[in-house]
């Protein structure tokens, strides 16, 4: 499709300019939905800056908080599923609020965790409330984008992912250099300064969202009906039209070869947001565990891997809508993930720390552009909201696995080097699996249903 051509519908004698269409609602959606996942991914990862600290004041152990790091991804697995259907019922602006609010609370409450019980409790509290999140948000893009626009407009959106760790490491700095002030600890601050405002925008989410084009006052009609017709056109081409039950998300080889591969990329993703500001304190000689100083530094020093991050996934997603194609890019994010974990394992500084964390990060989060675009080519319906659930759910295994392994490990050995290996190998097997997939076409889009 030319983006720069007026287009119209067969059968059509309104002319729409596709591109402007396009970038018209990017302007509209990607940066508000932008900063509502900012906010959901700070209050799902800021423990891990709270951690130097708050690992001294509860005397909390390696394996206590990998454990807890993890334990919000069983409580998101069991909900993700029912919450994202929920959403296609109930509707997307009134379930997102009610999301962002529930988990708002949670998120802040974790300023009263008093030992490990508490921190699990409230860890697993909080994957319950912000169950459907995540899934819901890229169903919610399939309502306005086509499959040929899809990984860019996923890509732009996911890239808060890499931008909550660059805005969450001077943030949280701030925030814990306020130790002590009115009696509460940096890491209570920063729970509390982090809490807040994921459940004041859940409430301007009742305000601003817009469930589909057609309740969009700032699109046209023509645009509207144009926009209609090439999104069921593109459900038809690539068979969503034809699978759109909640069964089918269940009986598509697609979607569970698809969750194994998210499952081993979260693996790896929340690695690296939870335990790397502790990897690299441990090359910082003036934070030695408990330094206030040294959590500070060390937040500043791990916004360089999520910026390199932001940078490459909107790369990696123009790449692939430019090229249709998925798999390899995907394989390839892996592989350089791989070099990273490993790198990362060897390292004897802080710096080749840093440039070994910033290529994993840089591989992790660049598939996602390119991943999503799969499975909401071929699903519609309670079918797309049941197979992005799936797939999320299998995920969540992966963000418990990832932090409560290296946790472990880290007990066991005394060090990081295990872990990073054995996260480093599945990384690998992510990358074999994504090459073993067999393409439908030259351009490399997976088979369905025989992927």
């Amino acid at each position: 499709m030319s983006a720069s051509v007026q287009q119209a519908n067969p059968g059509s004698d309104q002319q729409v300019d596709a591109r402007a269409l396009y970038s018209k609602i990017s302007w509209r959606l990607i940066p508000y939905i932008f900063i509502l996942y900012i906010l959901a991914y700070l209050d799902r990862v800021n423990v891990g800056f709270a951690a130097v600290e708050m690992r001294r004041d509860l005397n909390l152990s390696a394996t206590v908080y990998g454990l807890g790091g993890g334990i919000f991804f069983l409580g998101q697995l069991m909900f993700d599923l029912p919450s994202n259907l929920l959403l296609g019922k109930v509707g997307p602006r009134l379930w997102i609020a009610r999301i962002m609010i529930t988990w708002g609370i949670v998120a802040t409450c974790m300023m009263f965790v008093k030992g490990a019980h508490s921190f699990y409790l409230l860890r697993f509290l909080l994957g319950v409330s912000e169950a459907g999140f995540f899934p819901g948000m890229i169903l919610y893009l399939t309502y306005w984008f086509p499959s040929g626009e899809r990984a860019r407009a996923i890509a732009k959106f996911m890239t808060a992912t890499s931008i909550a760790g660059v805005v969450g490491g001077p943030i949280s700095s701030f925030l814990l250099s306020l130790e002590g002030k009115a009696g509460l600890h940096g890491w209570q601050w920063l729970f509390l300064m982090e809490g807040l405002p994921t459940f004041l925008m859940g409430i301007s989410v009742l305000f601003v969202l817009n469930d589909h084009p057609d309740d969009a006052g700032w699109l046209s009609d023509p645009e509207k009906k144009w926009l209609d017709t090439e999104l069921e056109r593109d459900r038809k081409e690539g068979g969503a039209s034809e699978k759109h039950n909640l069964l089918d998300a269940f009986k598509l080889p697609m979607v569970w070869v698809l969750a194994g591969i998210f499952m081993l990329d979260q693996i790896g993703v929340y690695t690296v947001n939870l335990w790397m500001p502790l990897l690299l304190n441990s090359f910082l000689h003036v934070g030695k565990l408990g330094d206030a100083a040294g959590a500070s530094v060390i937040a500043r020093y791990a916004t360089v891997p999520y910026i390199a991050a932001a940078i490459f996934t909107v790369i990696a997603g123009w790449s692939s809508d430019k090229t249709g194609e998925r798999r390899w890019h995907i394989a390839g994010c892996f592989l350089l993930s791989v070099i990273g974990f490993t790198w990362a394992a060897y390292a004897h500084s802080l710096a080749a720390a840093l440039c070994a964390m910033t290529l994993a990060a840089v591989g992790y989060w660049s598939m996602m552009g390119p991943f999503w675009a799969l499975p909401t080519r071929v699903l519609g319906g309670q079918a797309a909201a049941g197979g992005v659930a799936i797939i999320t759910m299998i995920g969540s295994i992966g963000g418990f696995v990832g932090p409560t392994l290296t946790g472990k490990l880290k007990d066991l050995t005394g060090n990081f080097t295990a872990g990073l290996l054995v996260i480093s190998g599945l990384s690998l097997v992510g990358a074999c699996l994504c090459i073993a997939l067999k393409p439908a076409d030259r351009k490399g889009t997976l088979t369905h249903p025989e992927a």
